[in-house]
């Protein structure tokens, strides 16, 4: 057997035992992976409907009659979930979705407003990378941590400053924002107002999580895997025919070549879940989140924003009290949990998307904050078939009564949402 695919069979019977509370990850149905892995996987199709090299063409290659109609369908369903006009299916990852829409939105030079990384925003936009590689000024949208939320001054910075764009939504987001008087200030001053929704995506599809996205934003966009359970990837929304245009001209042959059918047929499957289950989905997601957060408050855990905690599937952790309370750092606790099979980022967030994938409820949310709370008490499991350990940042998982109480656990649940 080849030694990757052994690999590949040791990551799958590991993690289908472990319980995964990453706030940027979920779990594909059999039907999106069964997609992933077809024949679709290694084929083109690159409609141009346009004069090349002196002929007219409709596509780039031959063979794609299902193809096509993949690629059309998909768009369709996600203009229906999300109620636009247009969908851009073909980025291959959320951070691609956004270049292609700040490459259609901002000239060189122009300002972009965001989120600063310390107020939970995404490291793409700050002035090393995006900015940078595009020509941007970048400055950040004032920010109140206390209630975890745009500060109220921001409609009157983006006045002041007269950005060519404004991108809310990122990568610590917990609560909705107040749309209205943002996209007022934008009107304002000309400026195109985008909504990363990579984390949220999923929640927005169940319109449990701001409804109003695209009512007043002008490009709704984000990755495809994290609340909404498709797989890695990118897509773009919106209402402007316009931006529409000039994001498709910033696609083909300037940010991506072969869209990956395979992915994209994928993301179609998973839609069509969406379609169905989304609200019911979307709805436990949150409860499940704000049932976890009390949960683990009650067991001394120091949870972010309480009692509120949070309005999405993601929970923030207290990296003070952690580390006073329990004597970890972020990331300590991170390499902690994953001794006992407990999966969580190196940052402070615990995520319930997954969770609710595979079937938990808010009772549920009990014995997943047992589990935290006695795994975070343990310094390795040990007494089991292979101890726990840390070897230059690589964690050999324990095999310990906890662990074994944590695969118990997880093994009494299934796929739920699907089309099976």
């Amino acid at each position: 057997m080849s030694t990757i695919l052994r690999l590949v069979h040791a990551h799958e019977g590991w993690r289908g035992t472990t319980l995964n509370l990453l706030a940027s990850e979920n779990i594909l149905s059999p039907m999106v992976r069964e997609a992933l892995g077809s024949d679709l996987a290694s084929r083109y199709s690159l409609e141009i409907h346009a004069e090349v090299h002196g002929e007219y063409v409709e596509n780039a290659y031959r063979g794609t009659r299902y193809a096509e109609e993949i690629i059309h369908r998909t768009g369709e369903l996600a203009c229906g979930i999300f109620g636009s006009r247009y969908a851009v299916t073909e980025p291959l990852s959320g951070h691609v979705a956004g270049m292609v829409v700040l490459l259609s939105c901002l000239e060189k030079r122009e300002l972009l407003l965001t989120t600063a990384i310390g107020n939970g925003g995404y490291d793409g936009y700050t002035g090393d990378y995006i900015p940078e590689m595009f020509g941007y000024r970048s400055g950040h949208l004032p920010f109140s941590a206390e209630e975890w939320k745009l500060a109220e001054t921001a409609p009157d910075v983006i006045r002041h400053t007269g950005p060519g764009a404004v991108v809310v939504g990122s990568s610590f987001i917990l609560f909705p924002y107040d749309l209205k008087p943002l996209r007022e200030a934008c009107d304002d001053v000309g400026a195109v107002l985008v909504y990363d929704a990579s984390h949220v995506l999923g929640l927005i599809a169940g319109g449990e999580f701001q409804p109003d996205a695209m009512r007043y934003c002008d490009v709704v966009y984000g990755s495809t895997h994290k609340s909404l359970f498709g797989p890695q990837g990118g897509i773009i929304l919106t209402n402007d025919g316009d931006l529409h245009e000039r994001m498709r001209f910033n696609l083909t042959w300037r940010t991506i070549d072969n869209p990956h059918l395979n992915r994209i047929a994928g993301l179609g499957i998973a839609l069509e879940e969406m379609d169905r289950w989304g609200a019911e989905y979307a709805g436990r997601v949150v409860r499940n989140a704000r049932a976890l957060g009390r949960e683990l408050t009650d067991r001394g855990v120091p949870v972010a924003r309480a009692p509120a905690f949070t309005e999405s599937h993601q929970l923030h952790l207290d990296p003070v009290g952690i580390r006073e309370g329990f004597g970890l750092t972020m990331n300590g606790l991170g390499i902690r949990l994953e001794e006992h099979d407990i999966i969580v980022d190196a940052v402070g967030r615990l995520g319930t998307a997954e969770a609710t994938r595979i079937g938990m409820r808010e009772p549920d949310m009990a014995t997943v904050a047992d589990l935290i709370r006695r795994a975070m008490a343990q310094d390795g499991g040990g007494g089991g078939d292979r101890e726990g350990s840390v070897s230059e940042g690589r964690v050999v998982p324990s095999k310990g009564d906890l662990a074994a109480e944590v695969r118990a656990f997880r093994g009494r649940f299934g796929m739920e949402f699907t089309l099976d």
